[in-house]
């Protein structure tokens, strides 16, 4: 079987990574614990500064290009989509894609690059204050038909939701493209707010749905993360519900799989689904059983968690294909 190639869309954001000695200072910031806010220029730049006597590091984010980097690191052939300002953290975004072995279709605009102040408390649980910037100009303009040729799976990131245009034609080219559709929920709050709205995109538009518990039962209404993920496969063709420490779940048609956590030592939740989702879709375009993907899953996101960031050095990289080998 050929292995097919994986295309993502995102908000191209440059991450700036805090750790923070303690969560008083999130109230001080006004930011909800584990959520993701969006904020203005003037804001992100108030957060910066506060957070900087702690020190931090730069590193280039955004939920789909988090996936999309990690999915090349594991053989994938990859694109990315997305916008950036015509700014020194636009070239330091592309110059990482290309790195990482990522093809970057970029465009850009007069508007700074998008920033996402990642805030790391001491339990590794993550809170964003997210400047959008010029991420938020990638327009239906912008896309053409003919992006999307030679792609198999396309790959968007629930915070899009935030440029609804945007989404809903991405998501029409790429059903009309005839390519399978995959797409991480994001945050919790963005899918309490967006609910109506994302019913419908799911069931019209997505093959592969991936969600945290939070995220499960905003979308579902329902606790019991087994009885979430239930309702989700009745929508989509692969669902996936992922329990933090006890694990993943996930379902296609009437096969469903179960997944223990595997133990890591957590220093950094960021990126931890993100990554989750590079394992198991580089699992899935080269047609690896669902446990299989699941469990390359599990592999990459408890290693990521292991470090500061969504970003991983060689020597780890060499770690987690070792023990995708061994699955």
């Amino acid at each position: 079987m050929t292995q097919k190639s994986i295309l993502g869309i995102g908000n191209a954001l440059v991450d700036i990574l805090t750790l923070i000695p303690d969560d008083n200072i999130l109230n001080e910031l006004q930011l909800p614990k584990g959520g993701m806010q969006h904020v203005d220029a003037e804001t992100s730049k108030k957060v910066s500064e506060y957070l900087k006597r702690y020190g931090s590091a730069m590193a280039a984010g955004g939920s789909t290009a988090n996936t999309i980097s990690g999915a090349a690191k594991l053989g994938v052939r990859t694109g990315y989509i997305g916008k950036v300002g015509r700014d020194e953290m636009g070239r330091f975004f592309e110059g990482e894609m290309v790195k990482t072995q990522v093809k970057p279709m970029m465009f850009t605009t007069d508007t700074p690059t998008g920033c996402a102040n990642a805030i790391i408390s001491k339990d590794g649980e993550r809170t964003f204050a997210t400047y959008l910037g010029a991420a938020l100009e990638l327009s239906p303009d912008d896309l053409k038909a003919e992006t999307l040729d030679g792609w198999d799976l396309f790959y968007v990131e629930g915070y899009l939701i935030a440029n609804r245009p945007l989404l809903d034609k991405a998501l029409a080219l790429a059903k009309e493209k005839g390519m399978t559709v995959a797409m991480d929920m994001a945050s919790f709050n963005l899918v309490e707010a967006n609910r109506d709205y994302l019913l419908g995109m799911v069931r019209d538009y997505i093959d592969i749905l991936f969600a945290n518990q939070e995220e499960a039962r905003a979308f579902t209404g329902m606790d019991d993360p087994e009885e979430a993920l239930r309702f989700m496969a009745s929508m989509c063709q692969v669902a996936v519900v992922k329990v933090g420490s006890k694990g993943s779940l996930a379902q296609q048609g009437s096969e469903v799989v179960k997944v223990g956590p595997i133990p890591a030592k957590v220093v950094d939740t960021t990126g931890a689904g993100d990554l989750w989702a590079s394992g198991f879709l580089s699992g899935y375009v080269k047609g690896e059983s669902l446990e299989k993907c699941v469990r390359r899953g599990a592999v990459v996101a408890s290693n990521i968690i292991e470090v500061l960031g969504a970003k991983m050095d060689e020597e780890r990289w060499q770690k987690i294909q070792q023990s995708l080998k061994e699955l």
